[in-house]
């Protein structure tokens, strides 16, 4: 699930504050605006890391706090992932991954005023800096968000910002825009091959752990803040990869199509390409189709960790994913959901039916169940729902079915014949 926009988080960049080496060659193109010596010093570091020019010179203006929340107002307004949050939200709260009360919308724009240090909008082709960060931060931000313009003066960011990607390959996606960007300024700064001390889970444990001056971000759900790290730490790690493999060449000709891909390297750089099986759903025999999507590996990790609050069993739990989709359903009654999972193998869909079973049973305590063979559970009241999880062959394939819909509607209202298997 991902907010609207670009733009670089202080609470990335308070861990980045780093040195800048010296100078190399001049840029092609002259800069005469704000903080000219820091963008003239940055532009050729950040071409050679690259491997791209910039074609024109960025354009930097000054925001304050006040205009970045009228600005945020107005993505949240017209933006297209934005528009969606509403059934975005009734969906990963059926996950239980937001609780019931949360004003999604609401959230978001208070935790991304708290926590944007500047932005790169592709409509306008600027640079916008916060003008009450501290300097250094802001040297940081400003690094991060000239990769943006450099990206965007090569490969058309708007047109990312406006596609109708499913939420898993444009978190995919994104983790290409934002970690190149993380990347490559601190190639800049600290030059090929450089490491960071402590590695990048514990600077994720530090964002997590910097409360006071992040209250926001510290009082937003744990789903919501893994998906504002993922794309930054995730996506370094994922260009750390590609730049070994391709020096000097662009990400873009070879985009991830999905997170498993981010979170795993290999498996599109590898000497074999294990790309997604894209996974389309039917109409359901009951309910009207609000919204679909697909969760993808990084979201399906949320999800088990979510409620079994165990890192290694969620890591192990979402690995051998091959694809997946849910739908947001529509009752008279309340709000349903049927999500299918497709696996690499049986043993990796009888690993997860073990662990998305355990999900609903540390969730919601069942007393008692319904056994549907030797592979299937109904839970047949939870607090006025229905849980059905369930271990299946979909065309050949090994499965799980998961379905959460208001007690006393039928669980098995999917078709599984009529499920669609194709390559992305």
């Amino acid at each position: 699930m991902i907010p609207p926009g670009r733009r670089t988080l202080p609470v990335l960049a308070s861990f980045l504050l780093l040195a800048a080496c010296g100078d190399r060659r001049a840029s092609g193109v002259a800069y005469d605006g704000p903080y000219a010596p820091q963008v003239r010093k940055l532009l050729p570091k950040l071409e050679a890391s690259t491997g791209l020019a910039f074609t024109r010179a960025p354009v930097v203006e000054m925001r304050s706090r006040d205009e970045v929340r009228g600005f945020l107002e107005r993505e949240f307004e017209t933006g297209r992932q934005a528009s969606q949050l509403e059934v975005q939200g009734a969906a990963y709260r059926l996950f239980g991954l937001l609780p019931d009360s949360l004003d999604l919308k609401q959230m978001y724009l208070d935790l991304l005023t708290e926590q944007v240090a500047g932005y790169y909008d592709p409509k306008v082709k600027k640079l916008f800096l916060v003008d009450s960060q501290p300097d250094d931060v802001r040297a940081v931000t400003l690094g991060h968000e000239l990769v943006h313009a450099l990206q965007d003066q090569h490969f058309d960011l708007d047109s990312v910002a406006t596609s109708d990607l499913p939420n898993d390959r444009l978190m995919a996606t994104q983790a290409v825009i934002e970690g190149q960007a993380t990347y490559e300024q601190l190639t800049a700064m600290l030059g090929e091959g450089f490491r960071m001390p402590g590695g990048w889970e514990m600077i994720r444990d530090q964002i997590r752990d910097n409360s006071q001056t992040m209250p926001r971000f510290a009082a937003a759900p744990f789903f919501v803040q893994e998906g504002l790290i993922f794309p930054y730490l995730s996506g370094s790690e994922f260009m750390r990869a590609f730049k070994a493999k391709y020096p000097r060449q662009s990400p873009y000709a070879r985009m991830p199509a999905s997170t498993e891909q981010v979170l795993h390297p290999d498996k599109l750089l590898g000497d074999s390409v294990d790309a997604p099986t894209r996974v389309r759903l039917p109409a359901p025999a009951a309910g009207q189709v609000a919204y679909r999507n697909v969760l993808g590996e990084f979201e399906t990790r949320l999800f088990v960790f979510q409620h079994l609050q165990d890192q290694a069993t969620a890591i192990r739990g979402a690995a051998g994913w091959d694809g997946d989709e849910f739908l947001l359903l529509r009752f008279p009654t309340g709000e349903g959901l049927v999500w299918l999972t497709v696996w690499d193998s049986a043993v990796d869909a009888g690993e997860f039916y073990q662990v998305a079973d355990r999900s609903v049973i540390a969730r919601f305590r069942p007393k008692t169940y319904r056994p549907l063979g030797e592979t299937g559970k109904l839970y047949p009241d939870l607090k006025g729902r229905a849980i059905r999880v369930a271990a299946v062959t979909v065309g050949g394939r090994p499965a799980v079915l998961y379905v959460d819909v208001p007690a006393g509607v039928e669980t098995s209202l999917l078709p599984l014949a009529k499920v669609a298997l194709d390559a992305p």
